[in-house]
């Protein structure tokens, strides 16, 4: 059995176990206040924590008190007001008293108090992120892996007492003691049959030294004997662990945004806003995950992501370049058997005239065989346009990997992104 020692230095005057038990307790609570604080903050304001409020009835507990049933005749000692038998007047309606919102001085009528504290940034992402995983991530072949896992490689001299195979240390303790005793049982039985038939023998022809020597030399075996080892370090064996290569979870993110004119400031606006969210997610939840930057307008460029975020170039609208260049990258570089392929892709809708019909063949024939999900965002508020439709007739023969959503103002972006990456359940 492991013990789990936390050691994690407390906070003047606060403790790490109390706050995760109640974090745990008011989970709920705490949820929806997050959600509520998500859709009131900018996106590029995640990065710190919030202060969160509980009305102070759902943090009540219940407790059990005696009451005063039956009847009372006590006087308690040092009492010199009153004797047994008196009656005491009830208490007035106008004293003070505890409540709800009553110790306030307002004349607003009752209230509710609430208490308030605040969420640290990694605490408040929990569960900003809560629920959430990237759909169908699935384990591939070894390839320059540094995933490693413990397993049973036989049994060894050497080792820590937790390793310690018990079956086989007392085996090898029996072998040894076997071995160590055998030569001196057959030793201490000759000497013995030596001094029986000496001491059989005519006392005229006994020879008392040669039966004193015979009882020390059995004396002396027997205790050669009991000084043999039950155990010895000699005989522990360990369970022996080697590191065995894993298949590994590493995925790539292809992040996909149209900067082409028909992409207003807005648009632009909100878009970055989805990516920032979804990097945020990648970061705090998965180790092995790269991202890959794809602007594009006319033309499609693969950048960083200073480039991607803040770039002000702009242009006309043909959105089969980008795919076109997703499907290079991935065969250059991210071989499917190796790695999990996702994209998310930010638009307007608007195409080229015909370039949507090209965008439905390279996703259908192409993309989808080797991407483990792909979520199309598109930021409009008017109707949708053919590459809305034609990613209808994508997603209607991939509807466990083809996602879409429609963003119409910043406040849609938080809910998009939670049913976009919501945790699937598997049945």
């Amino acid at each position: 059995m492991s013990y789990f020692i936390d050691r994690r230095a407390n906070a003047r005057h606060k403790s790490a176990v109390n706050r995760q038990r109640f974090l745990q307790r008011y989970r709920s609570h705490i949820k929806r206040a997050v959600e509520d604080s998500v859709n009131r903050r900018s996106i590029t304001d995640m990065e710190r924590g919030e202060k969160i409020s509980i009305p102070s009835r759902d943090i009540s507990e219940p407790v059990f008190r005696h009451g005063q049933g039956g009847k009372r005749t006590i006087v308690s000692p040092g009492n010199k007001e009153f004797v047994e038998g008196d009656r005491l007047r009830r208490p007035g309606g106008s004293g003070g008293g505890g409540g709800a919102g009553e110790g306030s001085a307002s004349n607003q009528g009752e209230g509710v108090d609430e208490f308030a504290f605040s969420l640290t940034r990694d605490e408040f992402l929990e569960f900003v992120f809560d629920g959430l995983e990237l759909p169908h991530l699935e384990r591939k072949q070894l390839a320059d892996v540094e995933e490693v896992r413990p397993v049973r490689a036989g049994i060894s001299r050497e080792g820590v007492p937790s390793r310690m195979n018990i079956v086989r240390s007392m085996r090898e303790a029996q072998a040894r003691r076997i071995a160590m005793r055998a030569p001196i049982k057959r030793a201490l039985q000759e000497a013995r049959e030596a001094l029986e038939l000496e001491e059989h023998k005519d006392p005229v022809l006994r020879n008392p030294s040669r039966v004193k020597e015979l009882r020390d030399e059995v004396e002396r075996l027997e205790k050669r004997l009991e000084t043999v080892p039950f155990i010895d370090t000699y005989d522990l064996r360990y369970n022996n662990l080697v590191d065995q290569p894993q298949p590994s979870n590493k995925a790539v993110m292809f992040c996909v945004m149209d900067v082409s004119g028909s992409m207003t400031q807005t648009h632009k606006d909100i878009a970055k806003r989805f990516f920032l969210l979804l990097y945020l997610f990648l970061e705090r939840n998965y180790e092995k995950v790269e991202l890959v930057f794809i602007r594009h307008h006319t033309a499609a460029k693969e950048v960083d992501e200073e480039e991607f975020f803040y770039s002000r170039e702009t242009g006309g609208t043909i959105v089969s370049s980008a795919l076109n260049l997703l499907n290079e990258v991935i065969h250059d570089r991210y071989p499917p058997g190796q790695w999990n392929l996702y994209v998310a892709q930010a638009s307007d809708g608007d195409n080229w005239d015909d370039d949507s019909t090209n965008c439905r063949h390279i996703l259908s024939d192409k993309l989808m065989p080797l991407l483990q999900y792909y979520a199309y965002v598109e930021i409009t508020p008017h109707a949708h346009q053919a590459l809305w439709e034609e990613y209808e007739r994508v997603a209607a023969h991939h509807p466990e990997r083809f996602a879409m959503q429609q963003i119409v103002e910043a406040g849609d972006i938080y809910s998009v992104f939670r049913e976009l990456f919501r945790r699937r359940v598997v049945a």
